[in-house]
C-alpha cells in the first residue's frame, strides 16, 4: 500500500472549508456522529456509528496550519496518516484528503473496500455542507441493513437516464461503466470486454433498475415521482448480514450527492477533480 489523494472542487470560500474541517459542530454534520476538536490542545477526534472501528480515541492530532489538519487514525489494527486540507489551483478551490497507506485498487477484501470508499462519501457530504445544501447522509456501521432514501428535484426518467447512459453515469459517478440496457443484459464497472464476471440486469423500466452480482447480491434503485421531485430508494440485499458489504455501499452513496447536484444545479460541474490512487486501472476513473 502507498499514499492516495482524492480532490473535489467547490465554489465555497477557503475559510468556510477550513472551518468545516476543524470544528466539531461541522464534523458532526458531514463526517461523524460524534466529534471533539481542540487544535491548540492537541485534540482531534471523531467516532460513532458512522465511523469504521467507531470507538473513541483512535485519532491523534499530528499538526495543523491555516489550510490543513493532519492526524493519525488507528483503524483495523493499522495506523494511518491523514491530511485534510484546502488547495487553490488554476482558479479553483479544492478540498483534498491524503491518506497513507492507501489500499491498492481492486484488492477486494472488506476492510480495503471501506478504506477506498469512506472518504469519497465524506467529501460528497462536505461539499454539500460548505455550499449550503443538505448533506446526503452516512453509512451506519452498526447495522447490516443497507437501505437509503433521498429526494432529487428531477423526474424518474431523468434519473434512470443518468443511471443507464454510460456517458452521463461517468460524469456524476466519476467512473466508467458499460451496460446492456435490458432485462437479462450485462453490467460492468469499467468495461464489459474486460470484466470476467459482470452483473446482470434483473429489472429495468421507467421507475426501477436492479442489478444482480455474482454471489447473489442485488443492488436496486426504486423511483417514485411526485410534484417535480423523485424519491430514490436505494437498497443492497442478498449478502451475509454477518458481513455487510459496507465498502460497495459507500461507493454508491459517494456518487449520489453529485447525481443530485447534476440534476438540480444550473451550470453544474462534477465535484470530482482528481484521484491520485495506487493501482487504479487506466480508463476506470473519469475526470474533467
Amino acid at each position: 500500500m502507498s499514499t492516495g489523494t482524492i480532490r473535489v472542487r467547490t465554489s465555497a470560500p477557503a475559510e468556510r472549508i477550513y472551518r468545516a474541517l476543524t470544528t466539531a459542530d461541522d464534523l458532526r454534520v458531514w463526517l461523524a456522529e460524534h466529534a471533539h476538536v481542540d487544535l491548540e490542545g492537541g485534540e482531534y477526534e471523531f467516532w460513532g456509528r458512522h465511523t469504521p472501528d467507531g470507538e473513541r480515541g483512535r485519532q491523534k492530532l499530528l499538526g495543523f496550519d491555516d489550510r490543513s489538519v493532519r492526524y493519525s487514525w488507528l483503524l483495523y489494527g493499522t495506523e494511518y496518516t491523514l491530511e485534510l486540507g484546502v488547495e487553490e489551483r488554476d482558479g479553483e478551490t479544492l478540498i483534498a484528503v491524503t491518506q497513507s497507506p492507501y489500499p491498492t485498487w481492486g484488492v477486494g477484501d472488506d476492510q480495503s473496500e471501506v478504506l477506498q470508499t469512506f472518504w469519497p462519501l465524506a467529501l460528497g457530504n462536505l461539499v454539500e455542507l460548505v455550499e449550503g445544501r443538505p448533506v446526503l447522509g452516512f453509512c451506519d456501521f452498526t447495522s447490516p441493513e443497507q437501505r437509503f432514501e433521498f429526494d432529487i428535484a428531477a423526474t424518474p426518467a431523468a434519473i434512470i437516464d443518468a443511471l443507464t447512459d454510460p456517458a452521463v453515469f461517468a460524469r456524476w459517478f466519476g467512473a466508467r461503466m458499460e451496460i446492456e440496457p435490458h432485462v437479462g443484459g450485462r453490467w460492468a464497472m469499467g468495461s464489459l470486454a474486460e470484466e470476467e464476471n459482470p452483473a446482470k440486469v434483473v429489472a429495468l423500466d421507467e421507475a426501477n433498475l436492479a442489478l444482480e452480482f455474482p454471489g447473489g447480491m442485488v443492488t436496486s434503485w426504486e423511483l417514485k415521482g411526485s410534484e417535480g421531485k423523485t424519491r430514490l430508494t436505494f437498497v443492497q440485499s442478498g449478502f451475509d448480514p454477518a458481513s455487510p458489504p459496507y465498502g460497495p455501499w459507500m461507493g454508491w452513496l459517494s456518487g449520489f450527492a453529485d447525481l443530485r447536484r447534476m440534476l438540480e444545479l444550473p451550470g453544474w460541474r462534477p465535484m470530482w477533480h482528481s484521484f491520485d490512487l495506487p493501482g487504479v486501472p487506466d480508463g476506470v476513473l473519469v475526470l474533467e
